[in-house]
């Protein structure tokens, strides 16, 4: 089972802290020729992978923003405990799906805010994103990879009225690196690895095929 009531989410419970989660599936990968999130890495589609290491962790509820082939990923998605967060306004730029996920999850509070393209996001990353939060008492943490910040990210109740006023095309990064004394960081090299064009996505599948 992917997503069972595991110890993270029941001490979440217990603590009465409810901590969201934001997955934003809802573009159509120019780029990349395909809907990313429907890619298959080692037998999921990366939007399912996603999901399941958001309930791994904890995160309730888990709230996926779709936009572009909204039927498929509701398909890849069917029997896990997700909410589906319809985005009309996708093809104006991440920010509207930024939004639409937050405005849902407004009563939670902090939501874990996660992308589809990062093929090796799990829910170890996530759960060592809430502790470094709560052992710092920083309203953000983010995965530090690449000389930078950024996604899996946790944002606290006081940052939601900043994801609320991203402009249509802004993403969440520079909330990040804009206040970095406000951020916990937690190292994941492999963030760095995401998935934009064919040509990521067969590095990706030859990595695999060699791997032990």
């Amino acid at each position: 089972m992917e997503a069972s009531d595991s110890p993270a989410r029941r001490s979440l419970r217990h603590a009465g802290v409810k901590i969201g989660a934001v997955i934003l599936a809802a573009g159509a990968s120019s780029r990349l020729g395909q809907p990313k999130q429907l890619l298959q890495h080692e037998g999921r589609t990366l939007v399912r992978q996603t999901a399941a290491a958001s309930l791994a962790a904890g995160c309730d509820p888990v709230a996926v923003v779709v936009g572009a082939e909204r039927e498929k990923v509701a398909a890849a998605l069917l029997d896990l405990a997700v909410l589906l967060v319809p985005n009309e306004d996708w093809e104006r730029g991440i920010g509207t799906s930024i939004r639409a996920g937050v405005a849902r999850l407004r009563e939670s509070d902090a939501v874990l805010l996660l992308v589809c393209d990062q093929p090796f996001v799990g829910a170890d990353v996530l759960r060592r994103l809430l502790a470094a939060q709560e052992e710092t008492q920083k309203p953000m943490a983010a995965s530090a990879y690449a000389g930078t910040i950024g996604v899996p990210a946790l944002f606290t109740r006081v940052c939601f009225a900043r994801l609320l006023s991203l402009g249509n095309k802004e993403g969440a990064k520079p909330l990040l690196t804009s206040r970095p004394a406000e951020v916990a960081q937690v190292d994941f090299p492999q963030g760095a690895i995401d998935i934009d064009t064919p040509g990521d996505f067969q590095a990706l599948q030859d990595d695999h095929s060699v791997s032990p």
